[in-house]
């Protein structure tokens, strides 16, 4: 099985379950999206007027705050654009209580975000790329563990948006995990993933800070959330991880085509593409049927490795 698995809307509405294909870290595809799009005429609207308008990597609508950023606009455009995104996250959000309810038990809807710009040759620094190759680390602030899910639209009308991947996280973490610095000369864990006193406290205060402004939530972290940043890093930086070629694959998105998927679990790259919409959220990793493809539970399941034997000599 490669990294695609295919669920058209047949299968959905004879009651198909996404969710084994989706926890065990493949990219969950819907031929056309399984979500009301804005009408056309809207659609034209966002291809038209949002490129010129970008003032940082993505616009993107936060609900705990009930705002744009990102956007370099007038208030009745921000008005305009903030409907929209309020209204294509909740028919993400309806879908996902369809069809994965107990995913949705507790979690934190993160950000509904347009990608209006080309994503080829964005000339970004190279560890804010979408072009190179990553696994995603630390949305929105600490998640202690818990996973990032991401549900995508192409509204493209004329062209796919291209991905790349590497293959799923046991397999980075087995062949990189060393020179990333996560695994030992052992095979065992090399890190501590769990929060001591320092981080606790650290993340008392963030919480304190986020009761007055929510989105001051980003400045938390956790030990957990500072290796999976170091792995990204690693990715994005290192030439052998980046010619790698045993499980590289490139997946083609076509217009108004969908695709959901735990970023921190596949490797991805955008290599090109424009115009998508993406709806980011925490998912709770207590509430997983198969946790033990979560990422810290592959990191953790390290932690037992017997030491190396001793050679005569």
């Amino acid at each position: 099985m490669g990294a695609l698995v295919t669920f058209t809307a047949e299968q959905l509405s004879n009651g198909a379950s996404i969710t084994e294909a989706l926890e065990s870290n493949h990219v969950v595809f819907f031929p056309g999206s399984p979500v009301p799009l804005p009408d056309a005429a809207t659609l034209r609207y966002l291809r038209s007027e949002l490129p010129a308008r970008l003032k940082l990597k993505n616009i993107s609508y936060h609900p705990e705050v009930d705002r744009i950023t990102g956007f370099d606009g007038d208030a009745l455009t921000a008005e305009r654009l903030t409907r929209i995104l309020k209204e294509h996250l909740a028919g993400v959000s309806e879908f996902l209580r369809r069809q994965v309810p107990h995913l949705t038990e507790d979690w934190t809807i993160g950000t509904c975000s347009v990608r209006p710009i080309e994503e080829r040759g964005r000339n970004l620094k190279p560890h804010a790329s979408n072009e190179l190759v990553h696994v995603d680390a630390g949305a929105y602030g600490a998640t202690d563990g818990d996973r990032i899910l991401r549900f995508f639209v192409n509204f493209n009308d004329h062209e796919d948006r291209v991905w790349a991947t590497q293959g799923p996280i046991e397999k980075i973490v087995e062949r990189f995990g060393r020179e990333a610095g996560l695994v030992d000369a052992r095979g065992g864990l090399a890190r501590r993933l769990t929060k001591g006193a320092a981080d606790r406290a650290a993340s008392a205060v963030v919480n304190g800070l986020a009761r007055l402004n929510p989105l001051a939530r980003v400045l938390d972290t956790s030990p957990y959330d500072r290796a999976m940043r170091r792995l990204h890093n690693y990715m994005k930086d290192n030439a052998a991880f980046r010619e790698d070629r045993r499980d590289y694959e490139e997946i083609r998105f076509p217009p108004y085509s969908a695709w959901m998927v735990f970023t921190d679990g596949v490797s991805h790259a955008s290599l090109s593409g424009q115009f998508a919409l993406v709806t980011t959220i925490i998912v709770r990793r207590r509430h997983m049927k198969y946790p033990q493809f979560a990422p810290f539970n592959v990191l953790m399941a390290r932690r037992q490795r017997p030491p190396l034997p001793v050679t005569a000599g």
